[in-house]
């Protein structure tokens, strides 16, 4: 397994950490998913590729943007979360696809986020481009199909990392309530009661992943104790 992050320290610290857990060799290389350069990216999978073998999983995870309301957004923002949410998910898939095809099995899973079909307000860039990002999957999945290729999407809710005390700590700021309070109001609301643990969203990323989810494919998994009130 390898995986990639911008930040050479909390990269090496995650490898550890998985290598741990699962008992397996996991490999670290520094990547920036939002570096808008496609050659940087060929690099990159090449780079994967002749030291780990043929590619042919492929999840896709980059960090929400920070929040706001869709018209407190600037422009440099939105051109950034453009970058970092779509594009560069996209230039890798584009170019890890058609391997996988010519070899007969494959596995693009995009990691999104529960705002796309509960709209947040002050997530507003990750809600409006998370959900190109959905149905950019979506047509995605149809290409390779009958290769042996499924293109998933993963969208979590609620999940206790720091990107979620990044949002409560923003809504602390713009309403004056305090974040336990938020904290506690914000688990009220999910039918399970809590936030998601990482390990669950990862438990739902490694099935999409697996042979055993070969007829699933286009779809969205959602991942949040409930909490999407959509049928």
């Amino acid at each position: 397994m390898v995986i990639t992050g911008r930040r050479a320290g909390p990269l090496e610290s995650a490898a550890s950490r998985l290598a741990e857990k699962t008992g397996g060799t996991i490999n670290a290389l520094v990547n920036d998913v939002a570096e808008p350069r496609a050659a940087a990216t060929a690099a990159v999978l090449a780079e994967v590729e002749s030291r780990h073998g043929p590619l042919d999983v492929l999840v896709l995870n980059a960090g929400g943007p920070p929040p706001g309301r869709v018209l407190e957004v600037d422009d440099e923002h939105w051109q950034r979360a453009f970058e970092l949410l779509l594009l560069g998910p996209l230039r890798l898939a584009r170019l890890a696809l058609p391997g996988m095809a010519a070899r007969g099995f494959g596995r693009v899973v995009f990691v999104t986020s529960g705002a796309v079909r509960q709209p947040q307000p002050d997530l507003a860039t990750s809600v409006v481009l998370r959900s190109a990002v959905t149905a950019a999957a979506k047509l995605l999945s149809r290409e390779f199909a009958s290769d042996g290729v499924t293109v998933n999407c993963v969208a979590p809710g609620a999940t206790a990392t720091e990107r979620r005390r990044e949002i409560l700590d923003a809504r602390a700021r713009t309403t004056g309530v305090a974040f336990e309070d938020l904290d506690a109001a914000d688990a009220a609301g999910i039918p399970a009661g809590r936030a998601g643990r990482p390990e669950e969203i990862g438990a739902a990323v490694a099935f999409l992943a697996s042979s055993a989810a070969s007829y699933i494919n286009g779809t969205v998994l959602t991942v949040d104790g409930g909490r999407t009130e959509t049928i």
